[in-house]
């Protein structure tokens, strides 16, 4: 793991113990663009990691430190989810530049990373999510090309397993579902759109149909 640049971005975590993950893409043209972005002080951004396409691993912020990775972001019905997590940048152009899926050998690294940041913090797996799970109104990143099935395999995250029989929560309640899981629901269509962008990616239209309602149920059941 590269110990250089380090990132000026940080300061103290307040007290507030690590009980989050927080998987980012890194939406510029270039993992370079993107790192002199996450090193530049004017820019007020960082991440504790960041994983290039090749599968190198720089080391930007020290987990101790609160990285400036989520921005306004709601969780369980936390905000002070920078205060609270560890955010991870995977270098890839994401939709506005020509997003693509994110090579095996990116994600080899990847898991073996969040495998010991796990051991060293107590992250419940409901609490490993996408950038787009804390902040379904701004952003759209890992996207729907993550594969969260393979890191769940790997012992990070959940992956609901459906073979089509299992029941769906009730239209009526598909809202509180949401927020039972951790979703701010303030605006209900891009909860869903959220959620169906980790969970179900075939389809990401906002609409809590039959299948995004069975997987709410699925979720809810793992957590």
């Amino acid at each position: 793991m590269s110990a250089h640049p380090r990132s000026p971005n940080f300061n103290d975590r307040d007290g507030v113990a690590i009980n989050m993950l927080v998987i980012h893409y890194t939406g510029m043209r270039s993992g370079d663009e993107a790192l002199e972005r996450l090193c530049d002080h004017k820019a007020e951004v960082s991440a504790h990691y960041m994983i290039s396409q090749e599968g190198e691993v720089l080391s930007l912020v020290d987990e101790t430190k609160r990285a400036w990775h989520a921005g306004v972001a709601s969780w369980r019905g936390h905000s002070n989810i920078n205060s609270r997590s560890i955010g991870i940048e995977l270098v890839n152009p994401g939709h506005e530049f020509g997003y693509q899926d994110f090579p095996h050998a990116q994600m080899v690294p990847l898991i073996d990373l969040c495998q010991g940041i796990l051991a060293r913090h107590d992250i419940a797996p409901r609490n490993v999510v996408g950038h787009s799970d804390v902040a379904p109104v701004r952003k759209q990143d890992p996207g729907e090309r993550f594969d969260w099935r393979r890191m769940a395999e790997a012992g990070i995250g959940l992956w609901p397993h459906l073979d089509g029989s299992a029941a769906a929560v009730p239209e009526k309640e598909a809202t509180r579902a949401l927020h039972q899981i951790g979703y701010d629901i303030s605006d209900l269509n891009a909860a869903i759109a959220a959620f169906q962008r980790h969970y179900r990616p075939r389809l990401i239209d906002g609409v809590a149909d039959d299948e995004t309602r069975q997987c709410i149920a699925a979720v809810l059941n793992l957590i």
